[in-house]
């Protein structure tokens, strides 16, 4: 069953500038872009007609280079940016059209957000800092702390409740704004470049760590990074952006193999594909096994990286793929090959969902 929509954006524009209403109408009538609004009429097209539809329970990705308008995005749900047109819905809600008072209220109880550079308050012990938004809610410190703490135990900070920030590594402090996050009960979980401050292997390991607790909570987060291989990594649905507007979406898996712009084929081109597919997205869709050699079972969110250490390297080989106990397809060696073999652009340019 397709899961509800949480978050629903709207043909959404951002103009920077003096007169950004007069430089939108060039936009939508010229048909100018980035560059040239600027070159033109000296505003910055911020964000040019984005849509997209985060689902409850994934985690959607946006992602581009530095100015492709990630962060701009993100910043327009919880309204810290008004957009110069469109709309955003939060669970049907026009958020536009919310009081300072309801704007207060989504931002303590329905979105938490993580942001690259921690922001955790130096003169508030590590708990307390988890805690803040249950505090900001005027619940007592009896109660908020036993929450704090057993959040702080679940990313891997048990015992460091009375530490100060400042005793604590990058990777630890991150933690805390996870926890800090997880604290607030939010179904929403807004994360601005959360991991882009940290070392690769401790990187690694916080992606894991988010698939983890995703796996359990099931939280909505809308996740921005400029890295494909983490977008890649923990995407359930993938948003890419150049010049603020939308490139491509669609799931990782699909955006791999049918990219439907030369962008998007010189972006994911050095990626290992094997380590990001997964058997689903390649197997013949059949449970016809009549006058096949299987040589095995694997399960459909198998990477193929994995299937091909398993096969030893050997084409000739079939596999049965099974969604647990039900048989869902088989999935034919050579055919994984040739999986691997990056795609040119799709010529018909669809954009999905």
């Amino acid at each position: 069953m397709e899961p509800e929509t949480k978050i629903t954006i709207r043909n959404l524009y951002k103009v920077f500038g003096p007169d950004p209403q007069r430089a939108l109408k060039a936009v939508r009538e010229d048909g100018l872009g980035k560059p040239e609004l600027l070159e033109q009429h000296n505003h910055v097209l911020g964000l040019q007609d984005i849509n997209v539809d985060v689902k409850a329970g994934e985690i959607t990705v946006i992602m581009g280079l530095s100015g492709s308008g990630k962060s701009t995005l993100i910043r327009h749900v919880n309204r810290l940016i008004d957009p110069t047109a469109g709309e955003i819905l939060v669970e049907g809600h026009d958020i536009l059209s919310c009081s300072a008072e309801e704007l207060r209220r989504i931002r303590r109880e329905q979105m938490s957000m993580v942001f690259q550079k921690f922001a955790l308050l130096p003169h508030k012990t590590v708990a307390e800092n988890a805690a803040l938004a249950l505090e900001v809610r005027g619940i007592s410190r009896s109660d908020y702390i036993p929450e704090a703490e057993k959040w702080l135990d679940r990313v891997g900070l048990q015992g460091y409740g009375e530490s100060y920030p400042y005793q604590l590594s990058g990777g630890m402090q991150q933690r805390v704004g996870i926890a800090r996050a997880l604290t607030s009960n939010a179904d929403i979980m807004l994360m601005d470049e959360a991991y882009s401050a940290l070392d690769p292997l401790i990187r690694t390991d916080m992606q894991d760590l988010l698939l983890e607790l995703q796996q359990e909570l099931q939280k909505t987060i809308l996740f921005i990074t400029h890295d494909l291989d983490e977008a890649l990594k923990i995407a359930d649905h993938l948003v890419i952006l150049k010049d603020g507007a939308i490139v491509q979406q669609d799931e990782p898996q699909t955006i791999l193999l049918k990219p439907t712009d030369p962008y998007i084929v010189d972006f994911v081109s050095d990626i290992n594909r094997a380590r990001v597919l997964r058997v689903r997205t390649v197997m013949d869709k059949t449970t016809v096994t009549e006058g096949l050699n299987i040589a095995g079972e694997i399960d459909q969110e198998e990477n193929l990286e994995s299937v091909i250490a398993m096969a030893e390297g050997d084409t000739r080989k079939t596999y049965l793929v099974k969604d647990g106990e039900r048989k869902v397809g088989i999935l034919r060696m050579d055919m994984l090959v040739k999986s691997l073999v990056p795609t040119e652009a799709a010529d018909d340019g669809r954009r999905a969902r």
